[in-house]
């Protein structure tokens, strides 16, 4: 399939090809695992043979340093032409004028008008200009090992929180076993924000005055809920560490039966569990009867400092256009930013259920986190790390670390508000 898709994106690109005369074109991955990048390649392979003497030098890293090689990169001159651009640092490359602005491009692109309602408004998240063309949604659902809750004696998935704890209990007192893969390191807030909500009831993160929600008592809550889900050894303890790769594979290796992630964790668990060994459900419910599943999106943006930007916009088109956007959310696992491929077989399958079940509970609030927010990238890959590792590991209390995030959010969006 993926190869009839990438002939089929052949095909259409070669119709409108022109020859460049030896170009090459910097093009960075930050959301780098080995799936991402030979589907990737795949495409820009596709790109380059139909623009000859073009070629694309692909940059990838490792999303655990990411944000500091890539601000190192940029800071020493080395910016790339077209960047894989996460939402949280959206705010601060568009901010500091390093994007180009896509909407000239968008007016006259022949499928801008097949994409969704909302990848334009994130598209548009930061001056209401369109710094990034997304490529997909990532909503948070729970992975949970069938097998292993067979074995527990439990007889379904979580719909409450407090039934999410008392299974992980159960589960954690199978000799060798977990009940939940913990995100303690890089990328670890999504959990944090989350739970925080979930146990607040709301999604609230500031007041109408710009001050952080996140050092309110039922905010607090929720962090020290999965503090105390750590502490009572119901997380394997070097999950204070583990970042993205790191809680697939526990997950997919039975170390751990619940995991909260996105569809991009389906590719890797579907290729290493049989289909009756997992499902997907929504986020269990907190107090409130709500639950506040993260929606987060990553796209292609474009440096506006580019000697080329024609071509890196052709460049955009070939990797975001509905053939190429479909092969690579089949590969990457992102929920579609077209309309139409929401009808793909692909997404009918049992796997995808648990998201569009999600969807469709009016107490299942989708959660954008607030990454048009200045400084919020380092916020989220730096600081949030930082002070959520020495919560876990009992340096401070939840109340401390959330009244950290709350001044650090407060003063950014407080500066954010008096802004002319």
């Amino acid at each position: 399939m993926l190869k009839r898709l990438l002939l089929t994106a052949t095909a259409c690109l070669l119709l409108g090809s022109h020859a460049y005369a030896d170009t090459t074109i910097k093009l960075v991955e930050v959301l780098t695992s080995p799936e991402r990048t030979e589907t990737l390649k795949g495409l820009v392979d596709t790109f380059e043979k139909a623009n000859p003497g073009t070629h694309v030098e692909i940059t990838s890293l490792a999303w655990s340093s990411a944000f500091e090689k890539f601000a190192t990169m940029v800071s020493a001159g080395d910016s790339p032409d077209v960047v894989e651009m996460p939402d949280r640092w959206l705010s601060l490359y568009a901010g500091n004028g390093k994007l180009e602005n896509l909407d000239p491009y968008l007016a006259t692109w022949s499928e801008t008008a097949g994409l969704n309602v909302r990848a334009l408004e994130v598209a548009r998240a930061v001056d209401k200009k369109a710094y990034m063309l997304p490529y997909g949604f990532y909503l948070r659902a729970m992975f949970y090992n069938k097998v292993l809750f067979k074995q527990a004696g439990i007889a379904e998935p979580p719909k409450t929180m407090d039934e999410f704890h008392d299974d992980a209990r159960k589960i954690s007192a199978i000799p060798g076993k977990s009940g939940y893969c913990l995100r303690g390191g890089p990328g670890g807030l999504n959990g944090w924000m989350m739970f925080g909500a979930t146990m607040a009831g709301n999604n609230d993160f500031f007041k109408p005055d710009g001050t952080s929600t996140l050092s309110d008592p039922d905010w607090v809550k929720g962090s020290a809920w999965l503090i105390d889900l750590y502490k009572d050894g119901l997380a394997p303890k070097d999950s204070v560490n583990w970042g993205f790769n790191e809680i697939v594979a526990g997950f997919y290796s039975g170390t751990c039966a619940m995991l909260d992630q996105d569809p991009d964790a389906l590719i890797a668990v579907a290729e290493r569990m049989k289909p009756d060994d997992f499902g997907v459900t929504p986020m269990p419910k907190g107090p409130a009867g709500k639950a506040f599943p993260t929606l987060g999106y990553t796209g292609w943006s474009m440096f506006s400092s580019s000697e080329h930007k024609d071509l890196s916009w052709k460049l955009i088109q070939a990797l975001d256009g509905p053939v190429g956007n479909l092969a690579w959310n089949k590969r990457t696992g992102a929920l579609p930013v077209y309309t139409a491929a929401a009808k793909d077989p692909f997404y009918s399958g049992d796997q995808f259920k648990g998201w569009f079940a999600e969807l469709a509970d009016k107490d299942e609030v989708p959660t954008i986190m607030p990454t048009n927010l200045p400084g919020f990238a380092f916020f989220a890959d730096s600081l949030a790390v930082k002070t959520s590792q020495q919560a876990l590991l009992g340096q401070i209390t939840a109340e401390q670390m959330n009244t950290q995030w709350a001044a650090y959010l407060t003063k950014a969006k407080q500066k954010q508000m008096s802004a002319p």
